[in-house]
């Protein structure tokens, strides 16, 4: 950590005290970003978390997607994403109808240009092709998407979600790899957007064996947004906050972890008895990366980079996501 970083932290807790602010971390930013935050977790429990704590600011260290999910949960306070050009290049692979510069949320965020997802087909398209057929969207969304959705789903509960609706088929957003692994766990229809986190995708099978060789001892821990040959391998498919509490309630004290590199050291911290090996060393995503403790000095200090939801889309956008919070 940065010499520096001792004095900045000083400077972070005296300005959230000045500010009534509390700061949310995704489980993949920096280590020292999740050591700073109040709290730290996946993005629908980071804002869920939000919306029960008496603050007026809401300081959210992750992507563009998750300040707007606090945003629709938390109208009445101040949510701030710490880089204004944090954004998921998976939730971008999907728009309503708009041209895809006028979705991108706030001024100042623009989409990495690799990224760039090149088909035309919109939401609405896929929709008028299966009308009638509910859309189950995955809180990796942008608000907007979400309001034109029926229903939200984490990768935790996807099958739950999709079993839970009345209908024999149903049109499953973005990412085909949760879609794929939602299918393989149902008898529904699951019709999927051709969308996928850049991170997860790069993971193959050889990385599994190679893994198994180097760590035979080990149980195997992926994530839904991988690839399903790659799901099919493993000891254990679930979300970041399932393989927490899978690793800390498993008797096992090796695992190899299929998700992006910055999960591990929250895994390391709460399970020190335990070794954790990543499946691959270069699944980090740059865009959670991009939050320093620098951006949390400003963030408090400046007021940036304020997220606001407005109610044409936060109404819509809310009632997608409490559907699905109602599902038991």
């Amino acid at each position: 950590m940065p010499s520096e970083a001792p004095f900045l932290q000083e400077e972070i807790l005296k300005l959230k005290y000045q500010r009534r602010a509390i700061i949310l971390a995704h489980n993949y930013q920096r280590d020292e970003v999740q050591e700073i935050a109040d709290f730290v977790g996946d993005s629908l429990e980071l804002s869920r978390t939000a919306s029960t704590i008496d603050c007026e600011v809401i300081v959210f260290a992750g992507v563009r997607f998750m300040a707007e999910s606090a945003s629709i949960l938390c109208p009445d306070k101040k949510v701030l994403l710490t880089e204004v050009e944090a954004g998921c290049p998976m939730a971008d692979m999907i728009r309503v109808d708009s041209p895809r510069d006028k979705i991108t949320g706030f001024p100042g965020f623009k989409i990495p240009p690799q990224y760039i997802y090149p088909r035309e087909t919109t939401l609405r398209d896929i929709k008028g092709k299966y009308p009638g057929v509910p859309v189950v969207a995955y809180v990796n969304t942008t608000a907007d998407v979400k309001a034109e959705s029926d229903v939200c789903c984490t990768s935790a509960n996807v099958v739950k979600v999709i079993e839970s609706l009345p209908d024999e088929q149903v049109i499953c957003i973005p990412d085909r790899n949760l879609s794929m692994w939602a299918q393989h766990n149902t008898k529904k229809k699951v019709i999927a957007w051709d969308g996928y986190c850049h991170v997860h995708e790069r993971a193959k099978t050889e990385d599994v064996e190679r893994a198994r060789r180097e760590h035979p001892k080990a149980l195997f821990m992926a994530h839904p947004e991988c690839r399903l040959d790659v799901l099919e391998m493993a000891d254990n498919v679930t979300s970041t906050s399932g393989m927490l509490r899978f690793a800390k309630a498993s008797s096992e004290k090796e695992f190899v972890v299929g998700t992006e590199l910055g999960l591990l050291y929250r895994l390391k911290k709460e399970n020190p008895d335990k070794v954790f090996y990543p499946l691959r060393k270069d699944m980090i995503c740059p865009e959670m990366k991009k939050t320093t403790i620098e951006s949390l000095v400003r963030a408090l200090k400046e007021t940036t980079y304020l997220v606001k939801v407005d109610n044409e889309i936060r109404v819509p956008a809310r009632k997608a996501l409490d559907r699905m919070l109602a599902i038991r």
